[in-house]
């Protein structure tokens, strides 16, 4: 995102605009933009903006710095939207600049008819050089696994859940940037793989569905602060190998996945009272497919499988609870990815449909 290429996870909040304790937390830049998705961009561009404040009937973009400094807190106002981060940094990471320096001299010589001097000056400039980019190891988890979940959590450290080794797993472990080592955590309730991991607005972990011997529609929610895991709302349906999707709202939206057979139906979860309920269901059944939340809070699932690979792509309309079908992808693609990128533009890479697909595409 732009040059940078810097990245934030942001809670976002409607209806709301950021205050301080503090009188003198004002907002470091105002800003008129054309959409909220500027906003965002002119935030993502500022190294110490962490907080935005959206005014949508004016255009209106504020900016904050370190809103846990300052003692955050929030005042309604109709109309605003608030994006908090709750993960901020860069990828990759910071150039290493190296200095290097060079010296040049020069010399000037003047004379009179009854003294002779020579005068001699230097000079220094400084460049900078990108130091090249490289791969290396950190710790190793506690555990081998496979088909299991990774999340960064709001104080940025990784969050890994359950998978696959042999046999189905519910321990979950810790990775700290800051160390590189890992640590273990409470263990979830459920073993689970080809399950979905969801951070919420709140800091906590979603954790829903997935495969351990038999298909599940149990949900649990993991406390950072306690390490501790609770049972939450089930989901309606059981379903593994789905998506889960953070809304702008702050509820969550489960699409797909499979049971005994591939799934159309999606189901939306409240953090604020732990329950789901259903919303309308997609146009195909699929799983393995992709769902990405758009700038304009619309959510666009492509690809997948259903017994045959898939290159439709159809988009979630939060406020009417429907689907409406969009153009197709060029090649029908399963176990894809697909990332939202700075221009609001969404790219899909690789995937699977009878060979493996090194094609990208965007949308």
């Amino acid at each position: 995102m732009a040059d940078n290429i810097r990245s934030m996870r942001m809670s976002i909040i409607n209806d709301k605009i950021f205050q301080c304790v503090q009188s003198t937390c004002l907002p470091f830049l105002n800003l008129t933009t054309s959409s909220i998705l500027q906003c965002q961009i002119d935030c993502l561009n500022r190294n110490q903006c962490m907080v935005v404040t959206f005014y949508k009937s004016n255009l209106q973009c504020q900016l904050f710095n370190d809103s846990l400094n300052q003692n955050g807190n929030m005042s309604n106002e109709m109309n605003v939207v608030t994006m908090i981060s709750i993960v901020g940094t860069r990828y990759p990471p910071d150039l290493t600049l190296i200095p290097t320096s060079t010296t040049s001299t020069s010399s000037s010589t003047s004379s009179t008819s009854s003294t002779s001097s020579s005068t001699s000056t230097s000079s220094s400039s400084s460049t900078t050089t990108e130091a090249p980019r490289v791969w290396k190891t950190t710790g190793s988890m506690s555990y081998t696994r496979q088909y299991n979940t990774a999340s960064v959590l709001a104080n940025g450290n990784v969050l890994v859940t359950g998978g696959y080794n042999g046999g189905f797993l519910n321990t979950a472990e810790l990775y700290n940037p800051s160390t590189g080592t890992w640590t273990t955590t409470g263990s979830m309730g459920s073993m689970r793989a080809g399950h979905r991991a969801s951070v919420l607005a709140n800091g906590t972990v979603l954790v829903t569905g997935g495969y351990n011997g038999n298909y599940l529609n149990s949900a649990e929610l993991y406390n950072p602060s306690t390490g501790n895991w609770t049972t939450t709302g089930n989901m309606g349906s059981m379903r593994s190998d789905h998506t889960a999707s953070i809304l702008a709202n702050g509820n969550m939206l489960v699409t797909g996945g499979f049971i005994s057979s591939y799934l159309n139906s999606a189901e939306l979860y409240n953090p604020s009272i732990g329950n789901w309920t259903t919303t309308g269901s997609m146009s195909y059944t699929r799983g393995y497919h992709t769902a990405s939340v758009l700038a304009n809070g619309n959510v666009l699932v492509t690809g997948g499988y259903n017994g045959g690979f898939l290159n439709t792509a159809e988009l979630y309309n939060p406020s009417t609870s429907t689907w409406t079908a969009t153009g197709n992808m060029g090649s029908m693609r399963s176990d894809h990815t697909a990332s939202v990128l700075a221009n609001g533009t969404v790219l899909i890479t690789g995937g699977y449909s009878g060979s493996y697909l090194n094609s990208a595409e965007l949308y």
